[in-house]
């Protein structure tokens, strides 16, 4: 009843991993993983329009490796790679580790949960209804290769005096599948009259071996042309 897992949490270790990864003891833990917070939070914040999915913060020895997931790499890279070295510039200032810069481009935002999800939400502020925006998103992801998706609003939806939850299903999403590479998100459109929660799942097919990194690689060889060396 109710008792639902993060697809994310479920699978780590089958066929996704950490987000962050390094690893740390005693009082370095809590300072490591504080400046982790602190250096998505400002990532995201800074850098609105570039379309950010994720930031994956690797730490090799004295090291802090940032790689960003973005849509829209140019945003952050500026004219002639000056934002990006203001970006490092900020960055440094947040850890005591030297930082590097990676930036992925996002071939297909369309089939990634997270900008599906701000996308859904961004529409949402902007008054679109509710219903176009989700059937919208649901078939953009099916055309450019989702094997299915599950989009669910909840909240006051267009501005009804009983808040209540409207989902759209199309395709699969087998959430009890492990072996299934399942993208989940979630986003917050702030409307005038109140929160909406979006939720995203996206199916994109089964990852057969066990392979906690397997996710990961399959984003970069969609993305390969896309990568952009460390600075």
């Amino acid at each position: 009843m109710g008792q639902k897992s993060n697809p994310i949490g479920l699978r780590l270790q089958i066929n996704r991993t950490w987000d962050s990864r390094w690893y740390a003891e005693g009082r370095d833990y809590a300072k490591l993983l504080k400046e982790d917070i602190e250096i998505r939070k400002y990532i995201i914040e800074a850098l609105p329009q570039a379309a950010i999915s994720k930031v994956v913060i690797e730490r090799p020895a004295k090291l802090c490796r940032i790689s960003i997931y973005a849509a829209r790499p140019g945003v952050i890279i500026g004219k002639k790679g000056a934002d990006i070295e203001k970006l490092r510039s900020k960055l440094s200032a947040m850890t005591e580790s030297e930082v590097k810069l990676n930036i992925v481009e996002i071939r297909k935002p369309e089939i990634d949960a997270k900008l599906v999800a701000q996308g859904v939400a961004d529409q949402l502020i902007r008054r679109v209804a509710f219903r176009r925006a989700m059937k919208r998103a649901v078939q953009s992801a099916l055309r450019l290769g989702a094997e299915g998706i599950k989009i669910t609003c909840g909240g006051r939806l267009g501005g009804a005096e009983i808040a209540r939850v409207e989902w759209y299903r199309e395709g699969r999403v087998p959430l009890h599948t492990l072996r299934a590479n399942v993208d989940y998100a979630e986003a917050e459109a702030l409307t005038a009259y109140g929160i909406i929660g979006i939720k995203v799942w996206i199916f994109k097919g089964e990852i057969l071996a066990h392979d906690p990194t397997a996710q990961d690689r399959l984003m970069m060889e969609a993305q390969t042309s896309g990568v952009r060396p460390a600075r």
